[in-house]
Formats: structure tokens, C-alpha cells, sequence
């Protein structure tokens, strides 16, 4: 692209602000929605298919462990997505563990989505109640839920909803399958979020 195409290019960017100045004003800090689980459950897939192309990836102050943020619709809503580091429990034991722990206690998301993978989520069920437990506006995302299928598991979602108390949502993020319901179940969540 050459400096003319630039220029152009920028011209009309700027003119379209100008006509649409509340498209761009701050409405506000934007409501948060984190991402936790175990490593290796899909939560970077998921962060990619709930943000686009909006992402920054950074080092967490004071760390060398990065966190990505980004920014997704929800409802109709724009939010901050972060992808918080891999953990397997809120008793840090890794560096990764902390800083996933100190961004949930720190930054107040407004709902938390723990990311676990549906062929093997009886092991990922103890983060599942300690997040509960905790009191963190919980969704539980159960994603690979198309090899899981294809393993013949079979997860009755409604039933593990009713006796964990949160919403309980099959997703399949490399396939895009459920991330429509995930976006709709985030919205109602953040609605009741101070």
C-alpha cells in the first residue's frame, strides 16, 4: 500500500468517526468475562472465536506469564475477554496458578467461564466447585464436545446444570458449534453483574 492508499484509507476511517461519534465514545468500563481452566481445554480457541481479531496479548505486571484480552459482543453488549493462564485449582502452586487466581480476585469479572474438556471432565470438576464455592458468577463450558461425541460420552448438560446450581454449556469451539448460546448464556449472566 502505497502512502497515497494510506492516506485515503485513514481519511475515511476518521470521516466515519465523525459521523458516528457515539459508535466511539467510552461507555464505561467495560464488563469483564475470564477465561479459566486447565491447560490444553481449548480456552485460546474459545478466546479467538469470542474476541475476532481484538486482541492484545500481554506479560501480567510483575510476571513473564501472558494474559490475552480482547473484546466480544454479548447480547449486543461489548465486553473485555480475558484468557487467564492454565490452573488446576485456586491454591496456586505455579506461577500461572497465581496469576490466573490474582486476575480473578483482582479484576472483578462479571462472569467467569471455566473452559473444561468434555472427554475428560470428571477430573475438571474440583476447579469447577472451587470456583463456585469462591462465588464467582460461573458459566462451565464443556468444549471438545465433538470428539467427546465421537468417543460415544454422553454428558446429560441439564442434569449436571440442576446439581452444580450454574449454566451448563456444550461447546465445540474448533467447529463454532454452541458459541451462539455461550454469547446469550455470558449476556443474561453480565445483565445481574454490578
Amino acid at each position: 500500500m502505497d502512502c497515497c492508499q494510506n492516506e485515503s484509507w485513514w481519511r475515511r476511517l476518521t470521516k466515519r468517526v465523525r459521523q458516528n461519534p457515539k459508535e466511539h465514545e467510552e461507555q464505561g468500563p467495560l464488563k469483564k468475562v475470564a477465561l479459566v481452566g486447565n491447560p490444553n481445554v481449548g480456552k485460546s480457541v474459545l478466546f479467538n472465536r469470542l474476541t475476532g481479531v481484538y486482541v492484545v496479548v500481554s506479560n501480567y505486571p510483575g510476571t513473564t506469564v501472558e494474559v490475552s484480552r480482547g473484546r466480544g459482543r454479548f447480547g449486543g453488549v461489548q465486553m473485555e475477554v480475558i484468557d487467564t493462564p492454565g490452573m488446576y485449582s485456586l491454591l496456586p502452586i505455579t506461577e500461572e496458578e497465581r496469576v490466573a487466581r490474582r486476575l480473578l480476585i483482582s479484576e472483578h469479572p462479571s462472569v467467569v467461564l471455566h473452559v473444561v474438556d468434555g472427554r475428560n471432565l470428571e477430573r475438571m470438576l474440583p476447579l469447577t466447585l472451587q470456583l463456585i464455592e469462591a462465588g464467582q458468577p460461573l458459566i462451565l463450558v464443556i468444549n471438545v464436545m465433538d470428539e467427546a461425541r465421537r468417543l460415544g460420552i454422553c454428558i446429560d448438560t441439564d442434569l449436571l446444570a440442576a446439581r452444580l446450581g450454574v449454566p451448563v454449556v456444550p461447546v465445540a469451539a474448533t467447529l463454532n458449534e454452541g458459541i451462539d448460546l455461550l454469547r446469550k448464556k455470558v449476556a443474561e449472566i453480565a445483565a445481574y453483574a454490578a
